[in-house]
């Protein structure tokens, strides 16, 4: 608990004082933000805002996580370097996009091909090293070759297949997270909830680590994971972090987080998923990225469809992620992130509900 309430508060003075900094640095060497032509007008007034602020979410919490377990006395975890792994992978791929986007000040980064391609490299390293390696005393590694919802289940697949399903999830969580990065405090709000309910799922199985019950627990009420707390300390970071760079985000933001954040954000949420064993479960919490790329998928797939069959693509919604289309509507972006939160909130009470309510049956 003292490694959880240290890394909390060390990611959110950071992140506080260090957006602050980063504004200033971003601003005197012109990282502005350009906008997509087709989105809401009211977006136009934040072209040359200050970008690639999620470079300070993922330096705080990797920071904060380090230094709040040196000083507790304990040692990084394997599943702790892989978080970083994922955590600042995905960073870099959303950092060369960003890059790229402020020095053509273009809003096309990278190609579609390539930030796959960096995704899925990332995504495979990790899942490689997670079920194949580091398996602790109980022969537990950090991630197992089973489907879980709270708990292992189903039969053990091949490894090619766990890998497809890392990969999935990897490239599917960080994307999710980057299409919710599209109004002021958005994603960071909603990101601070769900890590924030990691925090409290991975410390619930630290406090129900199989094996380490006395009496020996059942099975449903224990849990694999081979280094809850330090996910528990790392993901208190991350939601700390996002807290921290809130205060400037808010609108009007004063700086964007850009794809560094967003893609970094979506990594790490996924390898908090994959260790802990709550891969579908992830799924109702992050409720809201799920909502926002359906919506995505929605749009394309009906104007592809409707283009085949009539000639002329038609839309679902008069914009795509979903968000903006409320904008489009006429909704405040002020009303639509805050209802946005809201649904997020309600999706994060829904799955740590429904983890609770599995431990109780």
């Amino acid at each position: 608990m003292r490694a959880v309430l240290l890394s909390s508060g060390l990611a959110v003075i950071c992140s506080l004082l260090g957006t602050r900094l980063a504004i200033g640095w971003f601003t005197k060497h012109g990282f502005g933000q350009p906008i997509r032509d087709d989105g809401p007008t009211t977006h136009h007034i934040k072209r040359g805002t200050p970008t690639m602020g999620g470079l300070v979410i993922l330096l705080s919490a990797t920071a904060a996580y380090l230094v709040a377990t040196m000083l507790t006395g304990a040692r990084p975890s394997a599943s702790a370097w892989l978080l970083v792994l994922l955590f600042v992978g995905c960073g870099v791929v959303g950092f060369l996009d960003d890059f790229i986007k402020v020095y053509t000040q273009n809003n096309q980064g990278l190609t579609s091909r390539a930030k796959m391609a960096g995704q899925t490299v990332v995504a495979l390293g990790f899942g490689i090293l997670a079920t194949q390696f580091f398996a602790d005393e109980r022969g537990v590694r950090p991630a197992s070759q089973y489907i879980s919802t709270t708990h292992d289940w189903g039969i053990k697949l091949p490894l090619v297949v766990v890998l497809l399903v890392i990969w999935f999830i990897v490239t599917a969580t960080s994307n999710g997270a980057n299409l919710a990065d599209g109004a002021d405090g958005l994603l960071a709000g909603t990101s601070a909830m769900i890590f924030g309910a990691y925090t409290i799922v991975n410390f619930w199985q630290n406090n129900h680590r199989c094996g380490s019950l006395t009496p020996p627990a059942v099975e449903s009420q224990c849990y694999e994971a081979r280094d809850p707390l330090d996910l528990a300390v790392f993901a208190a970071a991350i939601a700390t972090a996002c807290i921290g760079f809130l205060w400037w985000n808010a609108k009007p933001a004063r700086i964007i987080m850009g794809d560094v954040g967003a893609l970094a954000i979506g990594g790490a949420l996924a390898g908090l998923a994959i260790m802990s064993r709550t891969e579908l479960l992830m799924a109702v919490i992050a409720g809201l990225f799920v909502l926002e790329t359906l919506s995505v998928l929605l749009q394309m797939s009906y104007f592809k469809l409707t283009r085949r069959i009539t000639g002329t693509g038609r839309r679902i919604f008069r914009i795509a992620p979903i968000h903006h289309h409320f904008e489009h509507l006429g909704w405040d972006e002020v009303t639509v992130v805050i209802r946005f939160w809201i649904i997020a909130g309600l999706c994060v009470v829904t799955g740590l509900g429904i983890f609770y309510a599995d431990w109780l049956s």
